[in-house]
C-alpha cells in the first residue's frame, strides 16, 4: 500500500489584472492525466514581460504582473503533480 502525504494546497492572493478571464488555461491530455497549462495569449504576455525585463526595466505594475504570473505557474505545477500522483496511486496494484 502507497501512502501519499500531501503538501498544503497553495493559496493564490491575486490574479494578474491582464488575466484573461476566458481560455487563461488549456487542458492536454497527457497519459491521460490531464494537464493544466497557461495558454498561448497568456504564455506570451509572459514572454514580452521577460523580454523587456532583460533589456530594459519593468515598471513596478509589470514587475507585480510576472510576479502572479509566477504564482499562478506553481499553482498550475502544483495541481498538475496532484492529479499525477492520484493518477499513479490508483494505477499501482493493490491501490
Amino acid at each position: 500500500m502507497t501512502i501519499t502525504t500531501m503538501r498544503p494546497f497553495p493559496r493564490l492572493h491575486r490574479l494578474p489584472a491582464t488575466l484573461p478571464v476566458e481560455g487563461a488555461v488549456r487542458i492536454k491530455l497527457e497519459e491521460g492525466a490531464p494537464i493544466f497549462r497557461a495558454s498561448a495569449t497568456v504564455q506570451a504576455r509572459i514572454e514580452a514581460l521577460l523580454l523587456k525585463q532583460r533589456t530594459s526595466r519593468l515598471s513596478v505594475e509589470e514587475e507585480d504582473e510576472l510576479d502572479r504570473y509566477e504564482e499562478i505557474d506553481d499553482y498550475l505545477s502544483f495541481l498538475n503533480r496532484v492529479v499525477r500522483n492520484l493518477l499513479q496511486s490508483h494505477s499501482q496494484p493493490g491501490a
